[in-house]
């Protein structure tokens, strides 16, 4: 056994009930947010940085928060250890750090804990590969393995961590190997009740190249003495590099029925969207749908989050999702809810916003009664400055919301846009339009799959009147946000006298590239102008009232991997809102002619079978 610090060892929990809170927990209860610097360099010497953090109370009530010890650097390839942090009142204070297990120069990540409620047993999964001392990261393939060690006295010792390559590392996951990170699950109903399970991601290397990603759950029927892969979701990767999905870092929670929902990190493939999902109804020995069908993996394109790992929690009638906001960026973590166990997720707006600090992974815990625990980096500068611990209520998420209002979208198929923040009705160019009060208000369409518009050609058309003098005053946005996210947007900057057209593209595996056109004045002069923005045989052009600029295009899917919603007057990281009015808002997924373009500055132009979105914006229906 590895013995705990002295210090640790005189934190040693009182026995009480597993259902009930620490005593001091109990007498304390937490009302909102509260929240407290847990891992940091400063703070805790002889590391260069913390990452990785993972979270699980024990059948006695302490709360375990572990973390990835970098010695000599923030790099994921170094000399990393595993360490460890222990409460025993509800995670109102902490013990010292605890070295769980040392890297000696290699690196020993990725903690995965699990309780056994049966036996009070704690393991935990982790995996080990040759560090590095250069900074770089691990050279594919990387000679990535699963470990396994336990304690049996509340975290306070560990055991010699044993190799689990003969079980959970098949002769094909050759290359990247990953256990969680993030606390796995004791499955608690059904047939597999008192199971065993954890999620793991891998790749295949066939000599020369990884041609595979494998998303896979692995589950223990006698206490973790013996592991099974199971539930295995595997997609290729073509010789240029491209592929569909590459699940990895999953999150698992258990159902009310018993059947496990995975939510995992989604990133460079060419569905949309930077979350992926699935279910197993066996308890991890299979991925089916929803109807009980052989299933897999499938992407959740207007689930907002960078590419990152998340954290879930069921708590009462919700599934929480813990996740930074920002499509583009680790920044802005959010605790969001699903009221249908996954099936669908609540927008950003209505999820709680923790912090609009940078922000990264995260592991959630259940620490006493109705209380939350949040574990995850963050920090002013960057995500990877401190891990954080936070505590808060289902009281301080907020209750259930009722529907958002709506505006009509009369594109064939569409259903209504909700109208949030507040956005209320106003004069139109044309009969009713909708006014933006630059704070939170916005228009964002349901996702639908005619929605993206890959690489074809295009027409955005919008009225709007605004008379603000700075700040960006987003006008149409498609897609996804920032330098590196497929794209279209149409927005002012008054500030810089212009009104801008651009469309960020991915051409094949190549990195993404924009194109943009822009005006020579802001048109912030609170009338009605009309703005067109196409795409079309290799040009860019921005069109307003009448007056007509072009740029050359780029290549390639505006819509491709990135998170994909269309907002109006708002930008999907919503880091800037419209303050005016916008009406009549048409894409096409064709370029419309100059002839077509003057018909819709006299509103004459009907809808037809290549109209993806109409928004007339005549009127706010729902307001209460």
């Amino acid at each position: 056994m590895i013995a705990a610090t002295a210090g640790a060892a005189l934190l040693a929990a009182l026995p009480y009930p597993a259902h009930a809170g620490p005593p001091a927990a109990q007498a304390r209860a937490v009302t909102g947010y509260e929240e407290q610097v847990l891992f940091k360099a400063s703070q805790d010497p002889g590391y260069a940085c913390y990452r990785i953090p993972a979270v699980v109370r024990t059948t006695s009530g302490t709360l375990l928060a572990f973390a990835e010890g970098r010695v000599n650097d923030c790099s994921d390839a170094g000399d990393i250890d595993l360490v460890l942090k222990r409460s025993t009142d509800g995670g109102r204070t902490w013990g010292p750090l605890q070295v769980v297990n040392e890297g000696d120069g290699d690196t020993h990540g990725n903690p995965a804990p699990i309780v056994d409620r049966d036996t009070g047993h704690i393991l935990l999964a982790e995996t080990y590969n040759t560090g590095r001392s250069d900074g770089g990261n691990c050279e594919i393939p990387c000679d990535r393995t699963p470990h396994l060690q336990h304690s049996d006295d509340d975290g306070l010792t560990w055991s010699k961590p044993r190799d689990l390559s003969d079980e959970l590392l098949p002769p094909d996951w050759n290359s990247w190997y990953a256990t969680g990170p993030v606390h796995g699950l004791q499955l608690a109903r059904g047939r597999h009740q008192g199971r065993l399970v954890f999620g793991v991601n891998t790749e295949t290397w066939d000599g020369s190249r990884v041609t595979a990603n494998h998303a896979a759950l692995v589950y223990s029927d006698d206490g973790g003495d013996h592991w099974t892969v199971g539930a295995t979701d595997s997609w290729p990767i073509a010789e240029d590099g491209s592929f569909r999905q590459k699940p990895s870092e999953l999150t698992p929670a258990e159902r009310r029925d018993g059947s496990v929902y995975v939510n995992g990190r989604e990133q460079d493939g060419t569905d949309l969207g930077h979350r992926t999902h699935a279910v197993s109804r066996d308890g991890g020995e299979s991925f089916t749908t929803e109807g009980g069908k052989p299933g897999r993996f499938r992407a959740i394109p207007d689930l907002y989050a960078p590419q990152v790992q998340c954290s879930s929690l069921p708590l009462g009638r919700r599934l929480l999702l813990a996740c930074p906001a920002d499509p583009d960026r680790r920044r802005t973590m959010t605790i969001r809810s699903s009221w249908d166990e996954g099936r669908t997720w609540e927008g950003v707006d209505r999820g709680r916003r923790v912090t609009t600090d940078w922000s990264g992974y995260s592991d959630l815990v259940r620490t006493s009664g109705d209380t939350v625990g949040l574990l995850y980096e963050g920090g002013a500068v960057d995500a990877r400055d401190e891990i954080r611990f936070g505590r808060f209520t289902e009281d301080w998420l907020g209750p259930r919301r009722g529907p958002d209002p709506t505006t009509d979208d009369h594109a064939r198929g569409a259903r209504a846009a909700s109208v949030v923040g507040g956005a209320r009705e106003t004069g139109g160019r044309f009969g009713g339009a909708v006014a933006f009060d630059g704070s939170d208000d916005a228009v964002r369409l349901p996702y639908r799959k005619q929605l993206p518009l890959g690489d074809k050609d295009f027409t955005a058309s919008a009225w709007f009147r605004y008379s603000a003098n700075d700040g960006e005053q987003p006008l149409l946005w498609m897609g996804g946000v920032g330098t590196g996210q497929p794209q279209v947007s149409l927005r002012g900057e008054p500030a810089s006298d212009r009104i801008v057209g651009l469309i960020t593209a991915r051409d094949g595996t190549s990195e993404p590239k924009s194109a943009s056109v822009a005006t020579s004045s802001a048109y912030n002069d609170d009338h009605w102008h009309h703005a067109v923005l196409r795409r079309e045989a290799g040009r860019l052009t921005l069109t307003v009232d009448g007056t007509s600029t072009t740029a050359p295009d780029v290549p390639g899917s505006v819509s491709r991997g990135s998170g994909f919603g269309v907002h109006i007057g708002q930008r999907p990281d919503s880091r800037a809102h419209l303050s005016g009015s916008m009406d009549e808002v048409r894409v096409w997924d064709r370029a419309l002619s100059d002839t077509e373009v003057s018909r819709l500055e006299a509103g004459r132009t009907p809808v037809t079978r290549d109209t993806v979105l109409w928004l007339p914006m005549d009127r706010v229906s729902g307001r209460g």
